[in-house]
């Protein structure tokens, strides 16, 4: 069964086309990297692909639902209930404890202060950091912060994480063992999806694509 179907999106800035025509499916269970230089266009796919974009032309359906039919308040109400994110730059909360930045993440869920402490505990002992719950920011090394991260979007089970340059700030063997938790997460039925400039983490995943120009160049599986 297919978690994102994206059929013959285009998305233009005004005279600047940063996807033309794309068609992508990706499968529940899969782990694929989208691949690219600065510029071609899988950063855009990836905003669109998590509906925090629109498309100018073509659809959009994520678990089956079709984001254009879907109001800015549906749209919140799937990707909390279907993706999760992870990007480059962390955006932890400084003054808050990793149990409260994962926590946090869980707001809009509906569930009681405690019931998303208990979820972001078990979340932080599912990426490794169980005995780190009351480290603050300033107190976890890059990888770590970067878990802390993965804990938070994986915290309410969407079957969807989105990744965009995940390792991007980590040096090789932070960004090594964040490779290997996201293997790991797949392995437990987490689908992953990552854009990367790195041929390293690329090669990493079982399926690989090559976007340049907007466009999907190739694909290797």
């Amino acid at each position: 069964m297919n978690i994102l179907e994206i059929r013959g999106v285009s998305k233009s800035y005004g005279k600047v086309h940063a996807l033309r025509n794309v068609d992508l499916t990706v499968r529940r269970g899969e782990m694929v990297s989208i691949v690219g230089p600065s510029g071609s266009g899988k950063s855009t796919l990836l905003q669109i692909a998590g509906t925090l974009d629109r498309p100018t032309s073509g659809t959009v359906r994520v678990a089956g639902h079709d984001v254009s039919v879907l109001s800015d308040s549906e749209l919140s109400a799937l990707r909390a209930r279907y993706i999760g994110f992870v990007f480059q730059q962390f955006h932890l909360s400084p003054g808050s404890s990793a149990l409260d930045n994962v926590a946090d993440g869980l707001l809009y869920s509906g569930l009681s202060r405690r019931q998303r402490r208990d979820r972001a505990a078990a979340a932080l002992d599912r990426v490794g950091l169980g005995n780190r719950l009351a480290h603050r920011p300033h107190q976890l090394s890059g990888g770590q912060m970067q878990r802390v991260a993965v804990a938070r979007a994986v915290a309410g089970e969407p079957p969807l994480l989105l990744a965009d340059e995940p390792t991007g700030n980590l040096d090789s063997e932070a960004g090594a063992e964040v490779m290997s938790l996201f293997r790991k997460l797949n392995a437990g039925g987490v689908t992953i999806a990552i854009i990367t400039h790195d041929s390293e983490v690329a090669m990493a995943c079982p399926r690989r694509i090559r976007v340049r120009d907007g466009l999907v160049r190739s694909e290797v599986s």
